[in-house]
């Protein structure tokens, strides 16, 4: 009994910790979702939709799930409003929460994805107010104005960042000159570290964090260069040049065993970055000029990465290793991308869902269907939880039955 004891204080809170957190793109922001069972091949027509509801008014912002409860952003005329749903889709709150970038302006609404973690929410408005709730009464815990309080700039399309929650900290990218990157207690909201980085704006990417070095660490794009910070101290480790005609990198990096693979979209392609000294240093590996990757993120499945282009607009296969392009199709690009049990789910931006089977040799897609419901542009990243697959687009959510 006492040893089952032991165990059982050294699983739980591994346990309780998995339910409790959600945030952009999966567990390990890579776009991987950890699902089996799931359906290789959808009905005619596509999969069941088991629920919808609309009214969640413009934004482009994914949905996170945790604890049995579905969160989500949507602008309420000039405010972010915060909707709650059960896994049956049923609403459970919905509360205005702060300013938002309102109809006014193009591309209106909010596009940071709620970062859920231990009891408290974490939302980033377009206009660079960063807010944490308590997850149970939804009321504000702390609240950051990113460009007043820390000197940082709005870029041209606004924030488009989703926060990453690194133990006791919360890291932004406000885009100042001084304080380009901090580092907040993401309990009260107390600064722990600024680092000026390379003192250039944002770039509308979403920070990765890489725990597996000498030196733990976070890597973001800001709008000239690739960053790597110290994550316990902010100290900047090492950059790289990248760069293309707007100064837009909304890719989250992608990183597997020392390798990190960045991409962006007008034509520039992606670059094949590896860590040495611990992660102190870094060296080119390659460049591939054909994976103008934009906004839709990149998978990696065994030794191939799956994406589309955007500029140039393919189905792209490229071996990780070596960046050789195995084949490119015109088929389903631009479009996003995530991964589960085996299979590649693409939202394309003219609103076809196609479930992809992952082959070096050829484009093999499985399934497809064309999402009907909804409004604006098909950007949001799409979902897998429990065998449903969640997409939103713009004033409607759907959640689709795949396993």
């Amino acid at each position: 009994m006492k040893h089952y004891l032991i165990i059982m204080a050294i699983v739980l809170p591994t346990v309780l910790n998995a339910q409790k957190n959600a945030q952009w793109r999966g567990e390990g922001r890579d776009g991987i979702y950890h699902e089996t069972g799931l359906l290789k091949v959808w009905p005619a027509g596509g999969p069941k939709l088991l629920w919808n509801k609309e009214g969640l008014g413009k934004g482009n912002s994914s949905v996170a799930i945790a604890n049995g409860k579905v969160y989500v952003t949507g602008l309420n005329k000039d405010k972010v409003k915060l909707f709650v749903f059960d896994l049956k889709g049923q609403l459970l709150a919905g509360k205005d929460i702060a300013k938002e970038r309102d109809e006014s302006q193009e591309y209106a609404g909010p596009r940071s994805t709620v970062c859920v973690n231990d009891g408290k929410l974490y939302v980033y408005t377009a206009l660079g107010e960063l807010l944490c709730l308590d997850e149970t009464t939804l009321n504000v815990v702390w609240t950051k104005q990113l460009f007043s309080d820390f000197d940082g700039r709005n870029i041209e399309w606004a924030v488009n960042e989703s926060p990453l929650i690194v133990g006791d900290k919360v890291v932004v990218t406000p885009g100042g000159v001084k304080n380009n990157i901090v580092a907040l207690n993401k309990n009260t909201g107390a600064l722990i570290w600024s680092s000026p980085g390379e003192g250039t704006m944002s770039a509308y990417c979403s920070p990765q964090f890489i725990g597996d070095q000498a030196v733990p660490m976070v890597v973001t794009s800001t709008a000239d260069y690739i960053i790597a910070l110290n994550v316990n101290t902010g100290e900047k480790l090492w950059s790289f040049p990248q760069t293309n005609k707007y100064n837009i990198h909304p890719n989250t990096p992608l990183y597997c065993n020392g390798m990190i693979l960045s991409a962006t979209g007008y034509g520039k392609g992606a670059v094949m970055l590896r860590l040495k000294d611990g992660g102190k240093a870094v060296e080119q590996v390659w460049e591939n000029n054909e994976l103008d990757t934009q906004l839709g993120g990149l998978v990696k499945i065994g030794n191939y990465v799956y994406a589309s282009g955007h500029e140039k607009r393919f189905w792209f296969c490229v071996d990780w290793n070596t960046g050789e392009t195995r084949y490119k199709v015109r088929d389903l690009a631009p479009c996003n991308i995530i991964s589960a049990d085996g299979m590649l789910y693409c939202y394309t931006e003219k609103g076809e869902m196609a479930l992809v089977k992952p082959n070096p040799e050829k484009f093999d897609m499985a399934s497809s269907f064309k999402v009907t419901l909804g409004t604006d542009q098909h950007w949001p990243h799409t979902v897998i939880h429990d065998g449903v697959l969640y997409i939103r687009h713009g004033d409607a959510l759907m959640a689709y039955l795949i396993k």
